[in-house]
């Protein structure tokens, strides 16, 4: 699967999954900091004890492996040949930091797939990447059979915000994408949702 979309903020990118053949191109991405402090996207999938532990190496490991069994775990950018972003998403039952969110409890039962982490290369960032990576997000999710995306951006508290703080993203990227708040738990967490038709 590749999905082209164009931001006019942005030069033309290719959103395809994250496949074993695609791994180096993650790492490439992520760096020798795993994307932020050792996280390697596993914060959303493990317990807050089992990711501390995990920082670095072993958390790449995990990721690795997930990778490895052909899950899929969401989606990287592409500028030509470069990664340029990455969007983890899956169904929402995958993410052991959404089940314990009081905050990001359900809205109602319906099954969703979740996007839990945007990570865009320094030099790309505020540019429309992560608008253009929901929409890959999204493609990939239809084809999967999901029939609701959901994401849970951070309102931000300083502009600008601090690019750590942005890694579920930010409420205007994901209307750029056509998601619409849904519900709110708490006042800077709103949940927004694109119904795939």
């Amino acid at each position: 699967m590749t999905s082209k979309v164009q931001n006019r903020d942005c030069p033309k990118l290719a959103v395809r999954p994250l496949t074993p053949e695609r791994w180096d191109d993650v790492v490439e991405l992520f760096g020798k900091r795993g994307a932020c402090g050792g996280c390697w996207c596993m914060a959303p999938r493990l317990s807050r004890k089992d990711w501390e532990q995990g920082k670095g190496s072993l958390n790449r490991r995990r990721f690795r492996t997930i990778v490895k069994r052909g899950e899929e775990p969401g989606v990287i950018a592409y500028h030509g040949p470069k990664p340029v972003g990455w969007c983890a998403i899956a169904p929402r039952e995958v993410f052991i930091s959404l089940t314990n969110s009081r905050v990001l409890k359900p809205v109602d039962d319906k099954p969703v797939w979740s996007v839990t982490c945007l990570f865009i290369a320094r030099e790309y960032r505020r540019r429309g990447v992560s608008s253009q990576l929901l929409e890959g997000a999204v493609t990939f999710a239809r084809k999967k059979g999901a029939k609701i995306v959901e994401g849970y951006p951070v309102l931000p508290k300083m502009d600008p915000m601090p690019d750590v703080f942005a890694w579920m993203g930010l409420p205007g990227s994901f209307e750029k994408a056509g998601f619409t708040e849904v519900h709110r738990h708490s006042p800077s967490r709103p949940i927004m949702r694109r119904v795939i038709r």
